[in-house]
């Protein structure tokens, strides 16, 4: 008998509200969410702000390890879902339970495509991440590898473990990422239909991506605070 699928997440009954973005290195996620939580906070609205690999108690000890480049994929998964439990409890929860709006520049979706791209068994990730609440809402700035690339060589190299390099992919940097980042683009793009990510065009201009964004969480905010709520909120 196949073993049953794991059962991902668990669903929120407090009075806040928790949008998540997602996307490769290079998508323009957290711009987005930049000017969303500007937008969010004119409007009236008490924001709390969490990003991926920030966890006092951890990040530092993930940051060591990525220098000692002893991290094995298990090694990755097991630590950042460490990381994420951490500020779960830590700050997310206690936000929703205060009725803020919960802003995450990524969340365990970033495992699970990261860790599967790296060889990590799909059900195995997801069975770790279980514990997770399940976001209002969570929105996929879908970017092709080459943008991706393009974007981020603008500014400096792919990192060793951005570019995958620990894998053996391949002996460049920059074709190690292309590699990888596709591996990645392609775990996110599996879980559009199946887990519910609402994708917005990241190739699109920033304006462009903010007007469709806000007009999303406008649906998504009048769903968990009432109609009422956002009866006067601007575009």
């Amino acid at each position: 008998m196949e073993a049953p699928k794991p059962v991902l997440g668990q669903v929120h009954d407090y009075p806040g509200c928790l949008i998540v973005v997602e996307g490769t290195d290079g998508s323009g996620k957290s711009t987005q969410l930049q000017l969303l939580q500007n937008w969010l906070e004119l409007e009236g609205f008490g924001t709390c702000f969490t990003e991926w690999n920030s966890s006092r108690l951890v990040s530092q000890v993930i940051k060591k390890g990525k220098k000692s480049g002893r991290l094995t994929p298990t090694t990755f998964c097991l630590l950042h879902a460490t990381d994420f439990a951490d500020r779960q409890e830590g700050i997310i929860r206690p936000a929703l339970q205060a009725g803020m709006v919960v802003l995450a520049d990524r969340y365990m979706y970033t495992a699970l495509a990261r860790d599967v791209a790296r060889g990590a068994d799909r059900d195995w990730v997801r069975n770790t991440y279980t514990f997770a609440l399940i976001p209002d809402a969570a929105f996929y700035f879908r970017v092709d590898v080459e943008t991706s690339l393009l974007r981020i060589s603008a500014t400096r190299a792919p990192k060793f473990y951005e570019a995958g390099m620990d894998l053996g992919l391949a002996d460049d940097v920059y074709q190690s990422y292309r590699i990888f980042q596709s591996r990645v683009i392609e775990e996110y793009d599996s879980m559009v239909d199946e887990l519910g990510l609402r994708v917005i065009d990241g190739t699109r201009p920033i304006h462009d991506q903010q007007s469709e964004f806000r007009a999303q969480v406008r649906d998504v905010v009048a769903a968990r605070f009432g109609p009422e709520v956002i009866s006067e909120m601007r575009a």
